[in-house]
């Protein structure tokens, strides 16, 4: 294993999120809060450390797949734990529960242990939102773009770091690819806050629940969440918003090269709408016959409920833990399947669930024709049986993970609805569940060890398994991979 390379790498993303930080501190600076010497420390003690990695001397440049894996967790572990200081310094929560607030933030799952986030100062409420819009898209990918220029290819971590069963390149050199992600990322935050400053929100929490919306993270400055805001203008353009983040990103490349067809024939991206759309009709349906009294706020409420969860934002205009059980059925199940490979959302994503669904029909298929050779497609692409095979081990793992995870958090004496879906809010990186960590509850009554464990299902959600698990075997440390 190359550790001058790990070192060099883990040093230049402290650098990089120590430079994030300073938009926070210039904002603390600027509202004359108490938050100020919490990100000036930080940032003087992220440099620090960062530049003692940083210069760190290498013999070589190669990266292995285990490089890449060590520099993708360690990158989120470490970024995290320097993360927290700004709100353990500033505020009067321990550390864990800071820590468990970033690791929240950076992995874009939304859960939170504040039950009052207005009284947090302006500075704090301003990096604990970035940290979505930073994780969204990966630091470790923005790190990515630079890693030629310490003569260090970037491909292994990219591929330990990207959401989805394939990480492919949109253009030939890696730092390519990353420019090309980051113009689309930047181009849609523009677009949103403009839009949300056209209707009315103030230019600061304009950009607060921008980063929640694009990173899918779902935190805001406000205790009623996007409930806050009685605007349906609003409602609907962050529900848009949820929804064109939860698509791919390679597919926004298409758009920009004139290729629409190829965006339009996406499989998955059809699905994905399609979901969306019957979702939406049979919730808002199920609300009108119900709990509501006119047709338009069912389905407005349901679009908004739907868009969030679908996109694993966790944002909400209404406490859905109070709707029928039909309509919270089809929201978990949307928890658990999240939005597109390849988007800031999390879940186990829509294509492997289609995927697995046609080979539940091909299974059938080969027990009336056992020597047909039948092939499973994607967008009129076979898809390889080494991409099937791992689809299937990814859906296997999950729900072994999210099992033995229920049991041990219903050792806090909590409901069974309780701690499933604790797990499947922070394994599936959504943020709310329902019953004990509903939309207007929160995680902090739980244990500091349930914090951790549910810390470790952020991250495990967040790098897609099998990237930390990888590194939990111990044969893999034997022999190099």
């Amino acid at each position: 294993m190359n550790y001058g390379v790990v070192k060099k790498v883990l040093g230049s993303i402290l650098i990089i999120e120590s430079i994030l930080m300073l938009p926070s501190l210039i904002m603390s600076l600027y509202y004359g809060e108490n938050d100020t010497f919490g990100f000036s420390l930080t940032i003087i003690l992220t440099l620090i450390v960062g530049f003692f990695l940083f210069m760190r001397e290498f013999d070589n440049s190669k990266l292995g797949a285990k490089d890449g894996l060590i520099i993708v967790t360690f990158g989120w572990i470490v970024a995290s734990i320097f993360g927290a200081l700004p709100l353990y310094i500033s505020s009067d929560i321990s550390y864990i529960d800071a820590l468990f607030e970033t690791i929240s933030g950076f992995t874009t799952t939304g859960a939170s242990i504040l039950s009052e986030v207005e009284s947090l100062p302006k500075g704090i409420l301003f990096w604990r939102s970035l940290t979505h819009w930073i994780g969204g898209m990966g630091i470790l990918v923005f790190t990515v773009a630079l890693l030629p220029v310490l003569g260090v290819g970037g491909f292994q971590i990219f591929k330990a770091e990207s959401p989805g069963p394939v990480a492919g390149k949109i253009a030939p050199r890696i730092k390519d690819t990353a420019k090309i992600l980051y113009i689309t990322y930047f181009t849609i935050t523009v677009l949103e806050v403009i839009m949300l400053k056209i209707g009315g929100m103030n230019l600061y929490d304009s950009f607060i629940h921008t980063f929640g919306t694009v990173g899918t993270g779902g935190f805001s400055n406000k205790n009623l969440s996007i409930g806050f805001y009685e605007s349906t203008y609003i409602h609907i353009v962050i529900g848009v918003f949820m929804i064109l983040s939860g698509v791919s990103f390679s597919l926004y490349y298409f758009i920009y090269k004139g290729k629409y067809s190829e965006f339009y024939k996406n499989e998955e991206l059809r699905v994905y709408l399609g979901i969306i759309f019957f979702s939406v009709l049979a919730i808002g349906l199920n609300l009108y016959f119900t709990d509501y009294a006119d047709t338009f706020t069912s389905f407005k409420d349901s679009f908004f409920q739907v868009s969030s969860l679908i996109t694993t934002t966790g944002y909400s205009t209404a406490d859905f833990d109070l709707w029928p059980e039909f309509s919270k059925g089809i929201l978990v199940f949307l928890m658990l399947m999240g939005g597109s490979a390849g988007s800031t959302a999390g879940g186990i994503k829509v294509i492997r669930i289609l995927v697995s669904i046609k080979l539940v029909k091909r299974e059938i298929g080969k027990i009336f024709h056992p020597r047909a050779v039948l092939s499973i497609k994607s967008s009129n692409q076979i898809i390889s049986d080494a991409t099937i095979n791992s689809i299937t081990a990814f859906t296997a793992l999950y729900f072994i993970i999210f099992i033995i995870g229920t049991l041990l958090v219903s050792l806090e004496g909590v409901s069974l609805i309780s701690a499933s879906t604790s797990v499947i809010a922070t394994l599936s990186n959504i943020g709310p569940g329902l019953d004990f960590v509903g939309p207007t509850q929160n995680f902090g009554a739980y244990s500091d060890i349930t914090k951790l464990l549910l810390s470790f299902f952020m991250l495990l959600g967040r790098l897609e398994l099998f990237t930390i698990i990888a590194l939990l075997a111990p044969k893999n440390w034997r022999i190099e991979i």
